[in-house]
């Protein structure tokens, strides 16, 4: 008897000290809401959750394409998505109304996601891709991509975007590519961390953007971009070869406490508003040739290690703020001239006692 109370107690104490690990182990909540006609495809995995068990739920592109291709969009949050999204095989259908328009939209083939497009603190395995080379992808709905880690290509090439983008604090660990991209909102980009190489040539922005904080760990190309309103690029750092040239800032243009490691090219650059340059750093070439400035440029405190070239540059007449270029050179050239002056001082107060 005594036997059996013992084994009855020690199995009761085993139940009492798995029972938190199993407790644990069923903290990871799902949350996929019923779905009714034309609602989003939504999925959220819980804070609580492991990698492990991320994993074990992952969804797979195909479902996002499927929900797309029955004019659904995307509602995704702590999510894994596994294989390639080749957005460019979605039907083709006809411009959406609001467009019609916009003529210079006219003709090329059109896909189009109706709703938004939302992957939020996530993890995308595969490609994400809008392949055609004379198609354009229309997304209605917002985009935010803010948290999310790409492992591989993201190429939204030629995608018209009429809502606003977030790309805050995701990471792009392989090429990102919004080459022609037309952005018809504001866009947010701060403390993002962009791979080898972003390309977002002859791109629109029509409403204001920030890329404050954010990284470009590779080739950065923003070459024959047009903004149309306000630039936050303060604090943004730049670790390979920069091209901002034959672009147009038609606002504000703030790259205060920027840095650029390797070379950046401003050449032919129009500044319509401000351009703000304060203690910038340039450590290699900084090339400003032939580029307009309209209306106040500010270079206070700015340092250029390896020279800099503004040929043919011209500014305003009026309304200018103090150009002020400093480099290593000329700071060592100021402080030893202080210090043989405080010498000389030093000389003569002795000889005059």
């Amino acid at each position: 008897m005594m036997i059996r109370m013992v084994a009855w107690l020690m199995v009761g104490g085993l139940a009492i000290l798995w029972l938190p690990l199993g407790a644990a182990a069923s903290n990871c909540q799902m949350e996929t809401p019923a779905s009714g006609p034309g609602a989003a495809l939504t999925r959220h995995l819980g804070a609580d959750c492991t990698e492990q068990e991320r994993e074990a739920q992952a969804m797979d592109a195909t479902e996002l394409l499927q929900a797309f291709r029955e004019g659904k969009g995307i509602n995704l949050s702590g999510v894994v998505i596994r294989g390639d999204l080749s957005l460019d095989t979605l039907p083709v259908g006809p411009l959406p109304p609001e467009l019609e328009g916009m003529k210079e939209l006219q003709g090329p083939e059109v896909r189009v996601i109706p709703g938004p497009m939302s992957i939020v603190n996530s993890v995308v395995h595969g490609v994400i891709r809008h392949g055609s080379t004379q198609g354009l992808l229309v997304v209605k709905g917002p985009v935010t991509f803010s948290g999310t880690k790409f492992e591989q290509l993201v190429d939204l090439s030629r995608a018209l975007f009429m809502e606003p983008v977030t790309l805050s604090g995701a990471r792009f660990l392989r090429e990102s590519y919004f080459v022609q991209g037309r952005f018809l909102r504001d866009v947010f980009a701060d403390n993002t961390a962009f791979g080898p190489h972003t390309r977002f040539h002859r791109s629109v922005f029509q409403g204001a953007v920030t890329f404050q904080q954010s990284g470009f760990n590779g080739l950065a190309e923003f070459l024959e971009v047009v903004f149309e309103k306000d630039v936050n690029l303060s604090r943004t750092s730049f670790k390979l070869g920069t091209g901002f040239s034959g672009s147009r800032f038609q606002g504000l243009a703030d790259f205060s406490d920027a840095s650029f490691d390797r070379e950046a090219y401003f050449t032919f650059t129009l500044f319509e508003g401000d351009a703000y340059f304060r203690r910038t750093t340039f450590r290699s070439t900084a090339d400003f040739s032939d580029a307009s400035f309209k209306g106040r440029d500010d270079f206070s405190k700015v340092l250029f290690e390896k020279g800099s070239l503004f040929t043919r540059a011209t500014r305003s007449a009026t309304g200018q703020a103090p150009l002020v270029l400093e480099n290593q050179t000329v700071q060592y050239a100021i402080t030893l001239s202080i210090l043989v002056f405080c010498a000389l001082l030093i000389v003569y107060l002795i000889r005059s006692r």
